[in-house]
């Protein structure tokens, strides 16, 4: 990944909180068909591990040891030149895209144990599911719905070799260009707009110490 030092977010929180925030993530491997992506949520258990699941039939069920790639993408956006002020001054702007992204690096290990998919599961139901009014627990389903679901799935684990943050969210502009953004971005209110602009605000707040 081409990572400007503007742009490069090393500290371990702001890594761990995007992928708890997006943990929907993009898994590429190198098999003997060549690259393969999956997309899946996972769960972060610890500072060097990720959880998740697949179908019996997929690939990453069949692949352990392997390395792989786990893309974690954030909001992302258009940036119009015009939010910036010294657009107005100088005219020397030119549009761009903001994004934030993690990308970690690992080995995957795979595992059909019913206890461990059990666990895993109930974990990330109850996570998802907490700000329902009425929470579903995987104990709502029949027992031998949920033990023939359990026979369907592999579980995955992925040791963290290393990551890898890109926030590019302006960093190479004076205050008052990346202040226009968060304005204009507000103001357009599209989708992910308002995602974008809280991760802007959260940057600035890191940067002036808050």
């Amino acid at each position: 990944m081409y990572l400007p030092k503007s742009f490069h977010e090393t500290r371990t929180e702001v890594l761990h909180a995007l992928i708890r925030d997006y943990p929907f993530a993009t898994v590429v491997m190198n098999d003997a068909d060549g690259l393969t992506a999956n997309h899946m949520p996972f769960e972060l258990v610890s500072d060097t591990l990720l959880h998740g699941h697949v179908a019996r039939g997929n690939e990453l069920a069949k692949a352990d040891g392997a390395q792989v790639l786990v893309i974690f993408q954030a909001a992302d956006g258009y940036i119009s030149p015009n939010w910036y002020p010294s657009k107005h001054e100088t005219g020397r702007e030119v549009p761009t895209w903001n994004y934030a992204v993690v990308h970690v690096h690992g080995r995957l290990h795979v595992t059909n144990d019913k206890a461990w998919l059990r666990d895993f599961l109930e974990r990330l139901t109850n996570r998802h599911e907490a700000t329902q009014p009425e929470p579903w627990h995987v104990s709502d389903a029949p027992e031998d719905h949920v033990e023939s679901m359990l026979g369907a799935i592999t579980g995955l684990e992925i040791s963290i070799d290393r990551i890898i943050g890109k926030f590019k969210l302006n960093q190479n502009h004076p205050a008052a260009n990346r202040a226009g953004v968060v304005k204009g971005l507000g103001e357009r209110a599209g989708k992910r707009d308002a995602e974008l602009a809280e991760l802007m605000k959260q940057a600035e707040e890191r940067r002036d110490g808050k």
